[in-house]
């Protein structure tokens, strides 16, 4: 059986760019107006992914730049998140909910042994809880801002009869916010009767036993069921207290 999934050349190109060229296409016919954006992400993708591979080259064969590029992960994940939230100066305390989870959760299984305390594992499996994180905070930070500014109204009303600011907002924003984590919980619910995720894939096709690569990707879904639950909750709590705002009108 063959070690590769893609075999790299010439037609894995060529479809890559048919590919982004049909997203576009179906983003302009049905006015997604994402069109800019597809190109956009598919371009910054390959630049990327190439310059990881090349610094991943160079990081696992000197562990003290793990805690750097981490911290890159980190940041990056921060900013993507925050700015998705909002465009106000607060987007920055979305490293609450994005760094919180991942930060505890690789501790624990470096502290435990569960998890290799190699430079390569560390990057891997922080990688994919910093991501997770991100997508649940910036969700769920949206969701919530979302629902506040629609039903300014009915906070107002709860406010009337008593409730404190931060029990008003989340009495409205949290059960819409809390969908956010709708995709991790499918995701995990529907894991080899839907799709074959990628980490059960990959290690099935470098020729590890089923067994072993079941349990390495369930370890990854519960694991980022884990992160993204703290995440939203996070994000929730940071929104409703104010921590987390838009920008006021006009400004």
């Amino acid at each position: 059986m063959s070690s590769t999934l893609l075999p790299v050349g010439p037609g894995l190109v060529v479809t890559m760019v048919v590919l982004v060229v049909v997203a576009v296409a179906v983003s302009a016919v049905a006015h997604l107006g994402h069109d800019r954006a597809v190109v956009t992400a598919a371009v910054r993708a390959v630049v990327q992914l190439a310059a990881v591979a090349l610094v991943l080259a160079a990081v696992v064969e000197v562990e003290p730049l793990t805690a750097a590029f981490l911290l890159v992960m980190l940041a990056t994940a921060t900013v993507t998140a925050g700015r998705r939230i909002t465009s106000d100066r607060s987007w920055w305390r979305a490293v609450v909910p994005v760094a919180a989870g991942p930060l505890l959760v690789v501790t624990a299984l470096l502290a435990v042994g569960v998890l290799p305390t190699t430079p390569l594992a560390v990057i891997a499996v922080a990688g994919i809880l910093i991501g997770g994180a991100m997508t649940a905070s910036a969700l769920a930070g949206r969701r919530a801002l979302d629902e506040l500014e629609t039903r300014r109204g009915e906070v107002e009303a709860a406010l009337s009869v008593g409730l404190l600011p931060r029990d008003a907002a989340l009495e409205i924003a949290r059960p819409q916010a809390a969908t956010a984590l709708i995709p991790a919980l499918d995701q995990t619910r529907t894991v080899g009767l839907v799709v074959l995720p990628g980490a059960f894939v990959g290690m099935l096709i470098g020729g590890a036993d089923p067994i072993q690569a079941g349990a390495v990707q369930l370890f990854v879904l519960i694991g980022l069921l884990a992160v993204e639950t703290a995440a939203v909750a996070l994000t929730i709590e940071l929104v409703a207290r104010g921590a987390i705002v838009r920008p006021a009108a006009g400004h």
